[in-house]
């Protein structure tokens, strides 16, 4: 198990964890257009749509970190690659399966990629706390 300081800022892992939810509603949700969320789960020319997609959230974190804690803003390109792998092995598995919105396993497989996004997010927020109480 990872080991979490026994002391951090519960002032930044309160305001980071906020922030963190709203990112995720936001670059998710409202900023996802019709194109990424249908164009990362083709089997070919996904790229282009899932980089952009992953570059707001990349941008989003950056924007959460500088204002928090800027030695962390390396923790944008961690954003990046992690919720890149996380949402195309969801559409991976998807197409694997064949699973469409009228079976329990898409659902499924959306409620697991939002708990991976948010437990990531988690695991940033407890990281600013920690570095700003030992900062």
């Amino acid at each position: 198990m990872p080991i979490i300081p026994e002391q951090i800022s519960a002032h930044v892992l309160i305001w980071a964890t906020a922030l963190f939810i709203l990112k995720q509603l936001v670059a998710d949700f409202l900023l996802q257009t019709a194109w990424m969320a249908k164009g990362k789960e083709r089997q070919t020319g996904w790229v282009a749509p899932l980089g952009a997609h992953v570059a707001i959230h990349a941008l989003c974190t950056l924007a959460i970190c500088v204002a928090l804690l800027p030695q962390l803003a390396w923790l944008a390109l961690v954003d990046l690659v992690v919720h890149a792998a996380i949402d195309r092995s969801k559409s991976l598995l998807q197409a694997r399966f064949q699973f469409t919105p009228v079976q329990s396993g898409y659902w499924w497989m959306l409620g697991l990629d939002q708990t991976l996004h948010h437990a990531t997010h988690l695991v940033f927020a407890i990281a600013l706390a920690a570095a700003s109480f030992a900062g």
